[in-house]
């Protein structure tokens, strides 16, 4: 048994949050965007514009279709109006402790019938869910980056879920266009289990010496046919991202095969976490970007 989704609020503006909202306005529903940053709420709704300005010129969608999509999505500061829609989604930081205060903040203002999920990457959904007051209607729905280009959302059930929960959660990943990909609540699911520990060998190769960023990069490119290189890649996802997902497969798993490399944790501590703060394993106030080892 499904339940239709109607509306749908999104908490967390960021580079995963105003993916979601896109997608879910562009598929019809109305979207009620959260975040306690002003700043973030306005940037993010200029990226929207962007990226369907940009569907536009390709011919993908016609002016019409992104004004109605636009005029689906507002934006708040207000938790009582993202729990009056009929499914949330979490999208914030990769924090359990900042993903536990915003449920609690939620909780008092969700209706009976809403669904909870979160985008969590890493986090075991279980214990999550446990401190909610619907761990039956709670599960993981875990978007890919950039969200409006990647076809893949990962579905993770809480020991808790109902079929009624993971029914109706898959049938909007279908509405929206996505493959779903089943994945059991173990620490970072399929998608990270993989690709994280592969970053961090790589952070590992360069720390080693090994090989300086741009051999990697392109050792990988060329000699694996990756559109991205493992470095590069990070940066793109966020180094502080890698790092918390390393670290709850490390403490999740207690396997030293997931101890981050040491330089990963240098570069998270001197706030070079990639793209979005201008430095990482690449400097960005540069065209092209130049390695910064």
């Amino acid at each position: 048994m499904t339940t239709t989704i109607r509306s749908t609020g999104v908490i967390g503006a960021g580079q995963m949050g105003n993916g979601i909202a896109q997608v879910m306005a562009q598929a019809g529903m109305d979207v009620v965007l959260s975040d306690i940053s002003a700043d973030a709420l306005s940037t993010a709704m200029a990226l929207i514009r962007r990226n369907l300005d940009r569907q536009v010129e390709r011919e993908k969608i016609t002016a019409d279709d992104r004004d109605q999509a636009l005029a689906r999505i507002s934006t708040t500061h207000d938790m009582a109006r993202v729990g009056a829609t009929d499914l949330v989604i979490e999208a914030a930081t990769e924090n359990e402790a900042l993903k536990l205060r915003i449920f609690e903040d939620l909780m008092p203002h969700l209706q009976e019938h809403t669904f909870l999920t979160t985008n969590t990457s890493s986090i075991s959904v279980t214990r999550l869910a446990s401190a909610t007051d619907r761990p039956d209607r709670f599960m993981g729905i875990h978007f890919m980056n950039p969200v409006p280009v990647m076809k893949l959302v990962e579905l993770i059930r809480g020991l808790s879920t109902s079929n009624e929960t993971f029914d109706t959660i898959n049938e909007v990943v279908r509405r929206i266009g996505k493959t779903a990909a089943v994945a059991e609540d173990y620490p970072a699911f399929i998608v990270n289990r993989i690709l994280v520990p592969m970053i961090n060998e790589a952070v590992y190769t360069l720390f080693e010496g090994v090989g300086c960023v741009s051999s990697i990069d392109q050792a990988m490119k060329l000699g694996a046919n990756h559109p991205m290189g493992p470095l590069e890649l990070g940066d793109f996802i966020g180094l502080d991202t890698c790092l918390a997902v390393m670290n709850v497969l490390y403490h999740g798993l207690s396997d030293s095969k997931y101890r981050p490399c040491p330089l990963l944790v240098k570069y998270v501590e001197a706030g070079w976490t990639g793209r979005k703060a201008g430095r990482g394993f690449y400097d960005y106030s540069t065209v092209p970007p130049t390695p910064t080892r």
